[in-house]
């Protein structure tokens, strides 16, 4: 699949050496045809198949005469940093995120330490389509070097934010749960806790990608989170997915509260102290809505994928945004979702509002949101729209990313799109009652099986 999410499959079949080492030359070659000067960036989290991917990406990239910086295994929002850091031509991240282990990809970074957006995204699967990347001679070569601060800087900046009153957090004392899937998240959460003052009990810190669980932060993988909250008696509980982008949290008793609280918590730590817009995708709880009106700023949807929130950011100036997936983007330290920034925020809104993440959470209005994932023939899309449309009778419909309709009495919305990242078709719906919402997706589901 390659889409703006970047380059991604199964790995012997599609995803091989050969082909990553090809993809990683035409990227190359396409940052220096559109004028990008300096290094490549090239980090990855812990699957198995990492060494592997890396080495064709670094082959790919030094074929074409770029010289390459690696940054080993860290988070992909290390990567991007890095990419700014190096003052680089771009990166590659090799990681598949909250894929299963079979999978991995190529994340595509520009000179902005920011993921191809779609325009950008179109050129380069148009070269990569009709052009034979230009390789370079033997004594033109790119060279290879190996960064091992990527993450110092990563949690220095953190630490440094202005939104953060670190000493306040330290104080505290907090004690905190953490699952970090044996991905790369082991190698900066626990030493952001340390720095924070928390307790922390910790679970798969180990970064050698053999995943226990879904590696997927949602609510039906974190069970034994639930656990280790329970046993150890900590105030909240933090699960990251693989390359730590996302963060889904756990109350004191056990139970996780959803990915798109992630968002909301964290942005009334930033409204509090930086009032302004905020974005989001469409697919996100109206709660982030809910955060945004108590502080009398404006919230802006706009298409899922971080890339599309990243640029609506830019445009409207936004402080906070981010997915309803767990991904917390704050444009102060960069464009891009960051689930350590994620922690640090949320560790201060249980300090702001002095409680554990039960009372934080039940601050907010309560929704429910149910996620289904179905096979659908996305050329029969545009008739399943209409049919969606015509049967449920929204007051407002958007159709700027798939479908996304809308009841604003019931307080309720329903987004049907094709996935960026797996060959599905998501079906997401929010309402105060689950009933409701299963309600909608389970007739949504209805709808499409009788336009296939």
């Amino acid at each position: 699949m390659v889409s703006v999410s970047g380059i991604r499959g199964r790995v012997g079949d599609p995803l091989t050496p050969e082909l990553v080492c090809g993809a990683a030359a035409a990227f190359g070659a396409f940052l220096l045809r559109e004028g990008a000067e300096g290094p490549v960036v090239v980090g990855r989290d812990s699957r198995t198949s990492g060494p592997m991917l890396r080495a064709a990406a670094v082959a790919g990239f030094q074929s074409v005469g770029l010289d390459v910086v690696d940054v080993g295994i860290v988070p992909t929002p290390t990567v991007l940093m890095a990419v700014r850091h190096h003052g680089a031509a771009g990166g590659v991240a090799v990681t598949a995120s909250h894929n299963p282990a079979e999978w991995n990809a190529l994340k595509l970074v520009t000179a902005e330490g920011m993921f191809l957006d779609a325009d950008a995204s179109l050129r380069f699967r148009t070269y990569l389509r009709d052009e034979d990347p230009p390789r370079a001679a033997w004594d033109a070569l790119g060279t290879l070097t190996r960064d091992d601060a990527a993450i110092d800087r990563h949690l220095d900046a953190i630490l440094a934010l202005p939104v953060l009153d670190v000493e306040a957090v330290r104080s505290a004392r907090l004690s905190v749960a953490l699952d970090c899937v044996r991905g790369a998240g082991g190698l900066i959460v626990p030493r952001l806790l340390e720095a924070l003052g928390c307790e922390v009990a910790a679970i798969h810190t180990e970064a050698d990608g053999r995943f226990p669980r879904d590696p997927e932060p949602t609510a039906a993988s974190l069970a034994e989170l639930g656990e280790l909250v329970r046993e150890s008696g900590a105030v909240v509980g933090l699960a990251v997915d693989p390359d730590v982008d996302r963060l889904s949290l756990v109350d004191e008793s056990g139970a996780a509260v959803g990915e798109d609280l992630t968002l909301a918590l964290a942005a009334d730590v930033v409204l509090r102290r930086r009032p302004g817009p905020v974005v989001t995708n469409l697919s996100t709880s109206r709660v982030v809505a809910d955060v945004a009106a108590e502080h009398d700023v404006s919230l802006v949807r706009a298409p899922v994928g971080e890339i599309n929130v990243a640029r609506r950011m830019q445009a409207e100036n936004a402080v906070v945004g981010g997915e309803g997936n767990g991904g917390v983007i704050l444009p102060m330290l960069h464009h891009t979702r960051d689930a350590p920034v994620a922690v640090a925020l949320i560790l201060q809104h249980l300090v702001d509002v002095g409680s554990a993440l039960s009372g934080a959470v039940g601050r907010w209005p309560s929704y429910s949101i149910v996620k289904r994932k179905v096979d659908f023939d996305r050329s029969a899309l545009e008739a399943a729209y209409r049919a969606l449309a015509e049967d449920l009778d929204a007051d407002a419909d958007d159709h700027t990313d798939g479908l996304r309709l809308a009841w604003h009495d019931r307080r309720a919305w329903l987004h049907v799109r094709p996935s960026g990242t797996e060959p599905v078709v998501r079906l997401i719906a929010e309402a105060p009652e689950m009933d409701a919402a299963q309600a909608l997706v389970d007739r949504a589901a209805d709808i499409l099986d009788g336009v296939a």
